[in-house]
């Protein structure tokens, strides 16, 4: 009969492998260490953790790894290529090299100099919207929650809301007239059952298709929030308030006719102060020979 654990043997256990759940789990881009917050200790401006502020070129005080995430280094626990006398060290002691991709600083220990490099998750992190890198802003990176690619700070929340957005009219797949039953997030493009799976291909039964074009994984049309491409030139029409239906017209032919309607009204009210013009001349000359008489006729009877 095997010995009965006791309790703080099976304690141990546990701990033991949650540890080991916590190690192999994939985390998020914004939890990584490399994409930390952090506030400026000079200007006091936050930005994405690096070696030297983006706005004023200042060293922090106390300096995060971007591979393991400590701001001190323990003298019995770490593989530190260059030994240190002392219990620990921090700050600049502590630091041994900065990432060409994350900009950030990275401790001498061997294992985070050997493997970040390789293992940057902000590795060719250029934001889908604008363009821009980890050197060309200040503000960390984030990844799309549909279509996977970078976006910074700024673009993150316009691209996300515009993303479920086919580049079609409509939901048909991109080599039939059919519906398409899977979309591709990344690609914008939706295909039916039996153009989304390739020939010669085998495909697991407990994962995703990939898409044919970017290989990205699909997901299906009905789970998704996907809405068609619209396009506001024809006779697309607009409800105005207060008209009825028969009243209703395109955006574009109600601008032309204000134009129009502009330039008619400015030809009229031109006409218009021509004739008053001649008219004011007419009246004046009336009145002038008018008074001429009257002055005559005056002049008789005094002579008289």
């Amino acid at each position: 009969m095997p010995k009965k654990k006791t309790g703080q043997r099976k304690k141990a256990e546990k701990q033991k492998l949650r540890q080991k759940e916590i190690r192999n789990r994939e985390s998020q881009l914004p939890e990584q260490p490399c994409n930390l917050p952090m506030d400026c200790e000079k200007c006091g401006k936050k930005q994405k953790s690096r070696a030297f502020c983006y706005f004023c070129q200042s060293v922090q005080r106390l300096p995060i790894c971007a591979q393991c995430g400590k701001q001190k280094c323990m003298l019995k626990t770490g593989d530190c290529v260059i030994k240190h006398a002392g219990v620990f060290t921090t700050g600049m002691q502590m630091v041994g090299a900065i990432c060409d991709h994350c900009e950030a600083w990275i401790c001498h220990g061997r294992k985070c100099l050997q493997s970040h490099a390789c293992t940057c998750p902000l590795m060719d992190a250029v934001c889908v919207e604008c363009e821009r890198g980890v050197w060309d802003h200040g503000g960390r990176m984030y990844k799309c929650c549909f279509c996977d690619n970078f976006l910074c700070e700024d673009d993150q929340f316009e691209h996300q809301a515009s993303c479920q957005v086919l580049e079609s009219e409509s939901y048909k797949c991109q080599s039939c007239n059919r519906l398409g039953q899977y979309s591709c997030l990344r690609c914008k493009t939706c295909y039916c059952e039996d153009h989304i799976r390739r020939k010669g291909f085998k495909y697991d039964k407990n994962k995703p298709i990939p898409c044919p074009k970017c290989n990205y994984d699909t997901n299906q049309t009905k789970d998704l929030s996907m809405s068609v491409r619209s396009h506001k030139y024809g006779r697309k029409r607009q409800d105005d308030d207060g008209e009825d239906d028969d009243y209703v017209y395109d955006a574009e032919y109600t601008a032309y006719r204000e134009a129009s309607d502009y330039k008619f009204a400015d030809s009229d009210s031109d006409d218009y102060s021509e004739e008053d013009d001649t008219d004011s001349d007419d009246d004046d000359e009336e009145e002038e020979s008018s008074e001429e008489e009257a002055g005559g006729v005056k002049a008789g009877k005094s002579t008289d």
